[in-house]
């Protein structure tokens, strides 16, 4: 059963992405092995890098610090800091940081990474 909980950037274990070598990392902090229906975790992106993604779970992404564009078929949508980006699943996209690269928190539903899974 879960209960309340604060969360902190320093509770993340950050993985390189999976399926790219880009500088892009991702550390959850609550997933399927605490029993709740959603992810939540920190992303750490390194200078001007991209990743090419199909959602296989509806995203939310907030920007914490730097800067992020995701793009899409029906354009281009730049967040900052304090700023959210909403992906539903299935959607293709390519997110991209910028120079001073970017920090982000993430809630996803269902979980995005099978257990065991790095």
């Amino acid at each position: 059963m879960m209960t309340v909980r604060k969360i902190a950037m320093a509770d993340a274990t950050f993985e390189r992405s999976p399926g790219t070598d880009a500088g892009v990392f991702a550390g959850n902090v609550i997933d399927q092995r605490h029993g709740g229906p959603i992810t939540i975790g920190y992303g750490r992106y390194e200078p001007n890098q991209s990743i090419d993604e199909t959602l296989a779970v509806d995203d939310v992404m907030i920007v914490l610090e730097g800067c992020l564009s995701v793009s899409t078929r029906e354009g281009v949508l730049t967040a900052g800091p304090g700023e959210m980006i909403y992906m539903p699943k299935g959607e293709k996209v390519t997110i991209t940081s910028y120079n001073e690269g970017a920090i982000t928190a993430y809630v996803t539903y269902p979980h995005w990474q099978e257990p065991g899974q790095a």
